[in-house]
C-alpha cells in the first residue's frame, strides 16, 4: 500500500496503516516517506508511471479503477474482511480507504479551483480507519459509496480546462501541487491499492 500523504498525521503505507481498523494490539507505525516520488519515476510495485499519465485521461482512469473495486467488493463478505496477515489491511479496508481518498481529493481539487494557492486541511488517515471501523463496514454499501465518490471526482477533473491545470495547492508538509501534478499523484493511489488486493500490475 502506498500513501496519499507525506508524513503523520497524513500517512498510509502497508506498514503504517496495517492494523488501523484492527485490535488495539495492532500498532500503527507512521510512514515518513515522501510519496511524491511517484511523479518522478515509475512505481516498481504496481507498474504505473504516474509522471507519464495524460492529465485528460485521469477521469477515465478513476472510473475504470472504481469498476475494478466493484468486482473486488462483489466477493464473499467474510473473505473481504479477512486480513492476509495481522499487519496487512483486508480488501475491504483498502476499499474504504480508496473511497475516502476519492472524497478527499475532490475537496482538495475544488479548493485549488476556487481559492488562490490554498493550504489543504490535514487528514489523519489512520485515525479515520479506526474511527470509521473500516473492517466492519458492509461491502455492498462501500461499493456504492466508492463508485459515487469516483464519479464525483472524475467529473470534477473532466471540468478542468486551460489555465486551471496550472492552479496550485499545498500540503501542510510543504508538498506543492498544480492541478495537473495533483491529478497524476492522485491516480497512483487507487491503482496501487487495487494492485495490492488483486496482484495485477498496471
Amino acid at each position: 500500500m502506498t500513501n496519499s500523504e507525506h508524513t503523520s498525521p497524513e500517512s498510509t503505507s502497508p506498514e503504517s496503516t496495517a492494523g488501523a481498523a484492527g485490535s488495539a494490539d495492532d500498532a500503527i507505525v507512521p510512514d515518513t516517506k515522501d510519496w511524491t516520488w511517484v511523479l518522478e519515476r515509475p512505481c516498481a510495485d504496481c507498474g504505473l508511471d504516474a509522471g507519464a499519465v495524460v492529465r485528460e485521461d485521469v477521469a477515465g482512469m478513476i472510473r475504470a479503477n472504481a469498476a475494478g473495486w466493484a468486482a473486488v467488493l462483489a466477493g464473499d463478505p467474510e473473505e473481504l474482511r479477512r486480513r492476509p496477515r495481522p499487519e496487512i489491511w483486508s480488501d475491504l479496508e483498502y476499499a474504504c480507504h480508496v473511497r475516502d481518498v476519492f472524497r478527499l481529493f475532490d475537496v482538495r481539487l475544488n479548493l485549488m479551483l476556487e481559492q488562490v494557492d490554498p493550504l489543504f486541511p490535514n487528514w489523519d488517515q489512520d485515525e479515520t480507519a479506526v474511527a470509521e471501523r473500516y473492517g466492519e463496514q458492509r461491502p455492498a454499501v462501500v461499493a456504492v459509496e466508492l463508485a459515487e465518490a469516483a464519479e464525483v471526482l472524475a467529473a470534477a477533473f473532466e471540468g478542468v480546462a486551460g489555465a486551471q491545470w496550472a492552479r496550485t495547492g499545498n500540503r501542510s508538509d510543504g508538498a506543492r501541487f498544480t492541478v495537473e501534478s495533483f491529478s497524476r499523484y492522485l491516480i497512483h493511489d487507487p491503482l496501487h491499492h487495487l494492485y495490492d488486493v488483486t496482484g495485477e500490475r498496471v
